[in-house]
């Protein structure tokens, strides 16, 4: 009697365990959080001091809170300067439009928005992507299509660039990238302080050999299932055990983030990989 009563005792612990998991698993896959990193550079003007970046990265027509107001209100207590994007805002397995440009609506309210494509973006018909792009420009985002900006303070300037998507490049404008790192390279138009949107952290030695200053990238998702002192177990394009899964990069003068993103595609759960908001802080 004694040895079923104590078997019943541990398969209540093990249903107890196992329900504790689900929701905390749950929890994790909308749990919101943001990070912060400040980035340092002798190439940034003085009147750029305390410039901060935040970066929304994959979201996937994912909308933590209503309509998303959790990551928009995360977003409104950072207090960006500018507010970049890059890429798969949408997902071309179950794409909704309205959730990516009612976003952007938003966001431009808080601060300039800035946009590149991601792979997601690419897979969409040219009639599709030219709608979302419409709306996304009508509601006041800077889309950068391999294109630059100069943002300027007191007669001073740093350069914000955007590489589309090489499968984007190729699906809907017939590009296909060569010598990757002069095409970075050309896409500046003059020198100072470079930060490079592109979607694709496996790239990173061609930024390097570009000499871009700040590379803010996603695509990996954090490598979706992290673990303690391994990192991300997969991400798309570069396989099991990603090397640019997530967070800071430092090779020469890059620096390239890697944000975990927001939202989730072809697996639906993440573990132990919280949805993050990037903010980058500029200081010589």
């Amino acid at each position: 009697m004694r040895e079923m009563k104590k078997g019943r005792n541990i398969g209540w612990i093990l249903l107890a365990a196992v329900i504790v998991f689900a929701i905390w698993v749950a929890w994790g896959n909308t749990a919101l959080e943001i990070n912060e990193y400040e980035i340092k550079s002798e190439h940034l003007p003085e009147c750029f001091e305390g410039f901060r970046i935040a970066q929304i990265s994959d979201l996937h027509n994912e909308q933590i809170g209503e309509d998303n107001e959790k990551l928009l209100d995360m977003l409104q207590k950072a207090a960006p300067d500018i507010i970049v994007i890059t890429g798969d805002m949408i997902d071309s397995r179950r794409t909704d439009i309205e959730v990516a440009t009612h976003f952007a609506e938003q966001a431009v309210k808080i601060a300039p928005c800035y946009y590149v494509t991601g792979n997601h973006e690419a897979r969409l018909s040219e009639e599709a992507y030219s709608k979302f792009e419409k709306e996304m420009e009508e509601n006041g985002v800077i889309v950068l299509h391999n294109a630059e900006v100069l943002i300027e303070r007191e007669g001073e300037h740093i350069s914000i660039a955007g590489m589309d998507d090489p499968s984007y490049a190729s699906n809907h404008s017939g590009i296909r990238y060569s010598n990757l790192s002069n095409h970075i390279m050309e896409l500046y138009s003059e020198d100072g302080y470079h930060v490079l949107l592109s979607h694709r952290p496996e790239l990173f030695k061609n930024y390097v050999e570009a000499e871009v200053d700040l590379v803010l990238s996603g695509h990996a998702h954090g490598g979706q299932f992290r673990f303690p002192f391994i990192g991300g177990m997969i991400a798309p394009n570069q396989g099991f055990f990603p090397k640019y899964d997530a967070g800071l990069f430092t090779e020469d003068t890059t620096n390239m983030i890697v944000s975990r993103g927001i939202g989730n595609s072809l697996f639906p759960l993440r573990f132990n990989n919280r949805p993050e908001v990037v903010v980058v802080e500029l200081r010589r």
